[in-house]
């Protein structure tokens, strides 16, 4: 038997356990979702499949492959979609240094329904706002759950899990903010698969609070004015203070959505348009008489910490 919660069939029970039914490139690249063979993980990120640890560990250092919890997360029903490593500064460091693994459940995903519109045979579109209005053709927003883990070998990490979601509409991925959904840990020394399984578990039954998150970023509209004060405060994450101080941005072009899809006042679509630009480069500015091009981000580590930070500002934006 299936309990429906929220907007329909996006979250479901079965005999209490949850489920939900239907961004790294050396940056995240949140958008693959085929399943990646041992080979192809081999080829991406050799460290991966490190069978021993970097010498200069302890002797009480334990060596667990990271490979070995792609296997366990299989059992989960969590495979890996891509997987990245940071380039190694020394050659001492070499198949030891920090990697990641993006992993995705295919019978998990989020398909949203804004609260303020609803299905319509009168209009044009298929749904109305609210206040009666035509809403956008297809306003339902699907997002896919994943799981990011990072670990190395060389003694300076634990197994670390954190959430992420993968935006179907603009294709771009997102990092759950640590305030949001804490990561999680797990110890090289003592690690077993029931740990494992529990640790994913409560992760897996925390996503609730992501969509209830998603629904205040929806449910809270923005003037015009807000968005743009909203802008600076994202792009005040990409650029230092004094950095941001000395460019000049078209704000206009800045917010503008790239696709029909993403257009919006509400500050879920705001989010996502600025996120994206943000991470991806896609926008121009002017630091004195020189005009640039935004680099795209293709460090996992930066990306992945810009992401939470963007999303921290957008919870603030939604709990106002």
């Amino acid at each position: 038997m299936h309990r429906k919660l929220g907007s329909p069939g996006f979250l479901s029970y079965i005999d209490g356990i949850l489920i939900i039914k239907k961004q790294i490139k050396v940056m995240l690249d949140l958008s693959k979702s085929q399943e990646l063979t041992k080979d192809e993980l081999r080829e991406i990120a050799p460290s991966i499949f490190s069978t021993m640890p970097s010498p200069e560990v302890s002797k009480k250092y334990s060596h667990i492959p990271t490979d070995k919890l792609i296997d366990d997360m299989k059992l989960l029903g969590w495979k890996a979609i891509d997987a990245k490593e940071v380039k190694a500064r020394q050659k001492s460091t070499v198949g030891f240094q920090k990697h990641l693994v993006v992993f995705r459940n295919p019978d998990i995903v989020i398909n949203q329904m804004p609260n303020n519109i609803k299905p319509s045979i009168t209009s044009p579109t298929g749904y109305r706002n609210s206040n009666g209005t035509f809403a956008k053709r297809n306003p339902i927003d699907t997002v896919f759950p994943q799981i990011l883990l990072t670990n190395s070998h060389d003694g300076k990490n634990a197994f670390t899990f954190t959430a992420g979601l993968f935006r179907m509409i603009c294709e771009n991925g997102l990092v759950i903010s640590t305030n949001e959904f804490e990561k999680i840990s797990i110890r090289h020394m003592g690690y077993d698969f029931d740990e494992l399984q529990k640790q994913i578990t409560e992760m897996t039954e925390r996503l609730p609070l992501t969509v209830e998150s998603m629904n205040k970023m929806i449910d809270t509209k923005l003037e015009e004015a807000e968005i743009l004060k909203f802008a600076k405060d994202m792009l005040a994450v990409r650029f230092p203070e004094d950095e941001l101080k000395r460019i000049t941005i078209d704000m206009d072009e800045f917010i503008t959505p790239v696709r029909p899809e993403d257009k919006g006042e509400d500050l879920w679509s705001v989010f996502n348009v600025i996120q994206e630009k943000i991470i991806e480069g896609d926008f121009d500015y002017t630091i004195g008489t020189k005009h640039r091009k935004a680099r795209q981000i293709k460090n996992f580590k930066q990306d992945m910490d810009l992401n939470t930070r963007m999303f921290d500002v957008a919870l603030e934006y939604a709990q106002a």
